[in-house]
């Protein structure tokens, strides 16, 4: 049985690894249109690869994955982040889990993982080959997959698989929509926030951890750090809600407000509370000088100005009126999106094959037998912290293993 895998990155590797697994007498090719293999792996987590995630603050498998939630938590009964974890160790890659359960290799190095699976793929005998990019695909009358490739080349096959990534414009998936299937329009979704405030972004370099933000008018919301940066804000909670919001945003231009809680979950009579006791506990001290909720003192200070409260006033002259206007910007900061910017080099897209195209079990297209998809080509995406990885090591195994466990 010969079987192509069309893009060598983690999903490619993992499908080519265990097809080979699955039928030992089958024949595997990769084929990646770049001149290496497993480029986005060696960038991902700053290039320290962040291989999965512990899953331990998931609670809902949307809140990992936005787009495919469904079918992750299917597959994962397969294939899971635990399963990850002990694949790689197994094969010589110690991993490590962070305070903020995401999961590395212990050397703090993307190299592990990828001479790990380049090296599993080499003693199983599959074929690499660079500088292809796919171009179309026929299907034949006995079932056979014809490949054809931008270099004029063709190449018969009796299972392929895609694997080929996210694909920002879409064009790249045009033949598969030829095919029959249908496309979701492909689009950005782990970016960064541009605002266009002076004042906010000269705070660049001020983290606040952990705040909530929203895009106000919609249940859109999320939890975590937040970075100020000279161009906006960036951070896992500005990250986490690009990816809820991918698809809103993009409709807009990426131009929306946006609300920040610079006090987490608390509620405005909490945070009320709580800055009446912190006034009457320091009636003499500066405003400027004591900043409540831990808040960094740089931030402190621009809410002061911002509000137009003297640094040097006292708390005990904080009247009603002005505390009501404190309490309102610790708990819902209103500033306006202006656009998008992008997180490292990382770049994620939502879209991609529809979900409705391809069997939930085996992860073959419904229209045209014999070819199956795998990684972020399918309509699958996840918040930032390995979840995108784990998406990518969890369908490239099933549809590594489908595709080859069937009988000619």
């Amino acid at each position: 049985m010969d079987i192509a895998i069309i893009g060598g990155g983690a999903a490619g590797f993992m499908a080519a690894i265990m097809a080979r697994r699955t039928n030992p007498s089958s024949k595997v090719t990769i084929f990646e249109r770049a001149q290496k293999v497993l480029a986005k792996v060696e960038i991902t987590g700053g290039g320290r690869c962040n291989v999965t995630n512990s899953f331990a603050a998931i609670t809902d498998m949307k809140q990992a994955y936005p787009r495919g939630y469904m079918l992750m938590k299917r597959l994962m009964k397969t294939f899971s982040h635990e399963d990850t974890f002990k694949w790689f160790e197994k094969h010589g890659v110690p991993l490590v889990t962070q305070e903020d359960e995401c999961v590395f290799p212990k050397a703090q190095d993307s190299h592990a993982i990828i001479d790990c699976l380049v090296r599993q793929a080499n003693e199983l005998g599959v074929t690499i080959c660079c500088r292809h990019r796919l171009v179309d695909i026929h299907k034949m009358e006995d079932g056979r997959l014809k490949l054809e490739f931008d270099n004029s080349t063709q190449r018969i096959f009796h299972r392929t698989i895609i694997t080929t990534g996210g694909s920002p414009n879409g064009l790249s998936l045009h033949y598969l929509e030829r095919l029959g299937h249908k496309i979701e329009a492909p689009i950005p979704s782990l970016f960064t926030f541009n605002i266009k405030d002076r004042a906010f972004c000269d705070l660049m370099g001020t983290v606040v951890d952990p705040v909530v933000v929203a895009i106000p008018g919609t249940k859109l919301r999320a939890q975590g750090a937040l970075l100020v940066t000279h161009w906006g804000v960036s951070g896992p909670a500005a990250l986490k809600l690009s990816s809820y919001a991918a698809r809103l945003l993009a409709e807009n231009d990426y131009k929306a407000p946006l609300a920040i809680s610079w006090t987490d979950e608390l509620t405005r009579q909490e945070v009320e509370s709580c800055l009446l006791k912190f006034q009457a506990a320091n009636p003499h001290k500066q405003v400027a000088n004591l900043h409540p909720f831990g808040l960094p003192s740089r931030l402190w200070l621009y809410i002061l100005s911002k509000l137009g409260i003297d640094a040097v006033k006292p708390w005990a002259e904080i009247g009603r009126k002005t505390l009501n206007r404190m309490i309102e910007t610790l708990v819902n900061d209103q500033y306006t999106i202006a656009g998008k910017g992008t997180f490292r080099e990382e770049f994620v897209t939502c879209g991609g094959v529809s979900l409705c195209s391809v069997n939930s079990k085996t992860l073959e297209s419904k229209v045209c037998p014999n070819l199956f998809f795998a990684g972020e080509v399918l309509d699958i995406d996840a918040i930032t912290g390995g979840f995108n990885l784990q998406a990518a090591w969890t369908t490239g195994f099933i549809a590594g293993k489908s595709a080859s466990s069937y009988e000619l």
